[in-house]
């Protein structure tokens, strides 16, 4: 299987050419789609269709694995260091380390409870395509458009979704009463101090670097053009408030 990034190449191509024929070809009955606002497509440009949204997909999933393994693994070790290190410190210093090992669980439950959807779109999506035979009847390949259209719209909306600004507000207000656990339930206020404003940095850190390339692509797709330059990784808060 030829890697995503080397598929868009083939798969713009015969996107391009797929649209071009259909504009010359005799009108025929076509598939229902959300390109350019509401369209319709003959099978041979909704399968070109689909393809083009698998590989887009297929991009943003490997790139939200690598973030979600990445970060996940990050955090949860340093959960798993810091209940290593109780043993070696004092009595009354353990609660620190206590704490930051359960700031680090809740911080690996969203990768766990709230994964990005495209890995599991892409993955899915994939394989009906890979299923599909090349003269499939007409009613398949549209109820495949269908579906890949609804992913498409489904990922960059769970993408948009994870960056909004009460995620960030949730990570603000979590790592604030981190502090003041520490500080006003056991005194510890420069440790509280510490735990919160790490886990502040880190919070906003993780959701700023969130693959969200599926908000853009599917906007262009809605406006009939393909995003300029391919996937992307899309980074920042831009208009995901």
């Amino acid at each position: 299987m030829a890697p995503p990034a080397r598929r868009l190449g083939r798969v713009a191509a015969a996107l391009s050419l797929a649209l071009a024929w259909s504009s010359l070809r005799p009108a025929r009955a076509a598939c229902p789609s959300l390109f350019g606002g509401g369209t319709s497509l003959d099978p041979g440009a909704a399968r070109a269709h689909v393809e083009w949204i698998d590989a887009h997909l297929a991009v943003t999933a490997r790139r939200a694995r690598i973030w979600t393994w990445s970060w996940g693994g990050g955090i949860g070790a340093s959960g798993v260091a810091s209940l290593a290190v109780v043993a070696f410190v004092a009595p009354a210093d353990r609660i620190d380390w206590y704490t930051s090992a359960g700031s680090a669980a809740v911080g690996v439950l969203p990768f766990v409870l709230t994964p990005l959807a495209v890995m599991r779109d892409a993955r899915a999506l994939h394989q009906r395509l890979d299923a599909l035979p090349r003269d499939a009847p007409e009613d398949a390949v549209c109820s495949l458009l269908s579906d890949a259209e609804t992913k498409l719209a489904h990922d960059a909306e769970d993408e948009r979704s994870q960056q909004r600004w009460y995620v960030h507000v949730g990570n603000l207000v979590f790592n604030t009463g981190v502090m003041l656990f520490l500080g006003l339930g056991y005194h510890r206020w420069e440790s509280g101090i510490i735990n919160g404003v790490a886990g502040a940095v880190v919070g906003e850190a993780l959701i700023l670097t969130q693959p969200n390339a599926t908000v853009d692509e599917a906007a262009a797709y809605r406006a009939g053009r393909e995003p300029a330059g391919g996937p992307r990784i899309a980074v920042g808060y831009g208009d995901r408030f």
